[in-house]
């Protein structure tokens, strides 16, 4: 071990964060409250509208509320600050795509996805096509990318977790996922998609308000001059390189392909998120699924603005060796800046806030999971459309349960890795499997079922083995297995190959397939996608 790394060591170590007590407190406080407004939201819980919609009874505020909370996860504070403090310029990309691709979701998705679904992503592939094929494809993406994004927030609950109480090891960490884990299942089972709402509403407004105060006092240290803050940043680091492209994804021409791969998946995952797609229902009307996006959009770009001045700022203030050596890695730059600007109060904060966006963001991404497989596979397939809403409803909270359990296992083996990077994964997958096949459905008279099926199979699959062939997984220090070396893909994210296959795929499919779509079916999803006659409308209480 060199100099300078065992001289970071002994910093992080000579920095207690915090008072556990006091964070743990203001944890509970949160839980607390939030849990209170949960049980009183699943009061109104009567229908599968209800459950899965919230009884499409928010506005379009409220909604944009709850889908800039439902988006800015544990990846958008923990992991985006801490790629900045590390890597500067590039760091910062992430924040860019994460933003660029609302204009894709707004422009293409938002409003024609509402008026043509009902709850879930497959209504709307599966309203002109044959029913039974494209269900059961939709519902397992689904799930692929809801356990994918799982997998990056229960990975930031152990490192925020492992910062805040000093535990080091990966027990004491683990059980903190099963905590995380353990209070999901009880959101989304308790308040369905309603309180479920509401605890993204409320995490929204706290993490946008928490990240401004920060702002605001880091720059208020430099004199309000951001290039003096640039400049400390770049001394502390050592590196003038570190304002300029390329520290991260300019070394090599695999790395600048890995750029371009990581952009296609941000820019084009948003539009085939399911949990966001899911939010869209949540409203009366297409015109306030519209508004719904452009407020999202107002408050994710403000955050985005702030977590450029919060990545720089812990750069300036601890430095990235510090950061690097805490417990929780890089993921710990936002919890170590609180504790510099503001004590342990903001720590504790500031932490509650991170907790508050994890639960928030797993709730969601849980009740997304459960009324796919209830919906989608169940109702639609099982039981063959003769499902009560009863019934449906039962093993969408059997399968909230089910999902828990594995999210937690797999929270546990991803313990260590950058939740940002995490993330960016289950945006390719995204983009891969769901985004092809929502456009053309939407946009292509042409398409047949078999280009639907080969789409969401093809993109899914591709990914999902180019992850597993990637550096990702294995063959480097910080793979999820390190001990062993299946990297035969160079690439860090597979969207570059996985994207544009699944577009081709879904383009073969349709034109090889002799079957005959219903014209009718197709003329009515085309009227009521552009004017929203025949939409699904609210539920009246």
């Amino acid at each position: 071990m060199n100099q300078l790394s065992i001289a970071a060591q002994a910093a992080a170590e000579s920095t207690q964060v915090g008072n556990p007590l006091v964070n743990i407190g203001i944890f509970i406080a949160f839980v607390g409250i939030t849990l209170v407004i949960v049980l009183r939201a699943s009061k109104n819980n009567k229908t599968a509208a209800d459950y899965y919609a919230g009884g499409r009874s928010f506005t379009g505020t409220q909604n944009g509320t709850a889908i800039a909370g439902d988006y800015l996860s544990a990846a958008s504070f923990l992991g985006i600050v801490g790629a900045i403090a590390i890597n500067g310029y590039d760091g910062f990309l992430y924040s860019i795509g994460f933003l660029v691709a609302w204009l894709v979701a707004l422009l293409l998705v938002a409003e024609l996805l509402r008026n043509t679904g009902k709850f879930t992503m497959a209504d709307v592939l599966s309203f002109r096509l044959k029913q039974r094929p494209v269900r059961i494809a939709a519902a397992i993406s689904t799930l692929a990318v809801c356990v994918f994004y799982l997998l990056a927030q229960m990975a930031g609950a152990g490192a925020l977790v492992s910062l805040l109480l000093g535990i080091d090891e990966k027990l004491g960490q683990s059980l903190v996922i099963v905590i995380v884990g353990a209070l999901m299942i009880l959101y989304v089972l308790v308040g369905g998609m309603k309180g479920t709402t509401w605890v993204q509403i409320i995490k929204a407004c706290l993490l946008i308000a928490g990240a401004l105060i920060m702002t605001i006092w880091t720059l208020a240290i430099y004199g309000f001059n951001f290039s003096e803050l640039l400049g400390k940043a770049a001394e502390v680091a050592g590196n003038p390189e570190i304002l300029n492209p390329g520290l991260q994804y300019g070394k090599s021409d695999t790395s600048k392909l890995d750029f371009i791969s990581l952009a296609l998946a941000l820019v084009l995952g948003t539009a085939g998120l399911p949990h966001v797609l899911m939010r869209f229902y949540t409203v009366p009307t297409a015109k306030e699924a519209r508004k719904s996006v452009v407020w999202a959009i107002w408050l994710i770009g403000a955050f985005y603005l702030f977590t450029l001045v919060l990545g720089f700022g812990a750069g300036a203030l601890i430095g990235p060796d510090k950061i690097k050596a805490a417990p929780g890695g890089v993921n710990s730059a936002a919890p170590l800046l609180a504790y510099e600007l503001g004590g342990t109060v903001l720590l504790g904060l500031i932490s509650a806030v991170a907790f508050a966006t994890i639960l928030a963001v797993v709730a969601g991404l849980t009740i997304t999971a459960a009324a796919s497989f209830a919906h989608d596979v169940y109702a639609s397939v099982i039981a063959k459309g003769k499902s009560t809403p009863e019934k449906e409803m039962k093993v969408a909270r059997r399968t909230v349960l089910v999902i828990g359990v594995f999210a937690i296992a797999g929270g546990i083996g991803a313990q260590g890795q950058n939740v940002a990077f995490l993330v960016a994964l289950a945006f390719a997958v995204a983009a891969s499997a769901n985004l092809p096949t929502i456009l053309y459905s939407l946009f292509w008279k042409g398409f047949k079922t078999r280009g639907a099926v080969w789409s969401m199979y093809g993109g899914l699959g591709s990914a999902l083995l180019l992850i597993i062939f990637s550096p990702v997984f294995s063959g480097s220090e910080t793979a999820m297995i390190p001990s062993i070396d299946m990297s035969i893909f160079p690439l860090a994210n597979p969207g570059i190959v996985s994207i544009p296959l699944a577009f081709f795929l879904g383009w073969l499919g349709s034109v090889t397939d002799r079957g005959t779509e219903d014209a009718a079916k197709q003329a009515e999803m085309e009227v009521r996608s552009l004017t929203g006659v025949g939409a699904e409308k609210a539920v009246d209480h």
